[in-house]
């Protein structure tokens, strides 16, 4: 199973939407709180190359973007590809 990371904030309904869908898949989640948590935004914004709203995700250390990019891989069929990538170790 792949490692999956997504970047939120308890307010934002697209980060909920986002882990809907990945938990719909049984994708385990590590969620890190850019609201709550001291220096996640800015790790967010490093990682994923400047993208500063939530969510951001990453499968497997890949940025792949937020919920609209999340719910594209779906839609073409390569969400549960990734998903289903062994994390590397």
């Amino acid at each position: 199973m792949a490692k999956v990371e997504i970047y939120t904030s308890p307010f934002c309904g697209y980060c909920h939407r986002a882990k809907q869908l990945l938990t719909s898949k049984n994708a385990e989640i590590v969620e890190h709180d850019v609201f709550t948590v001291p220096g996640a935004r800015d790790e967010m914004t490093e990682r994923s190359h400047g993208h500063h709203t939530v969510p951001q995700t990453f499968i497997n250390g890949v940025h792949v973007g937020g919920c609209t990019e999340l719910f594209e891989l779906d839609h073409a069929g390569e969400l549960d590809r990734l998903l289903e990538q062994a994390a590397p170790a």
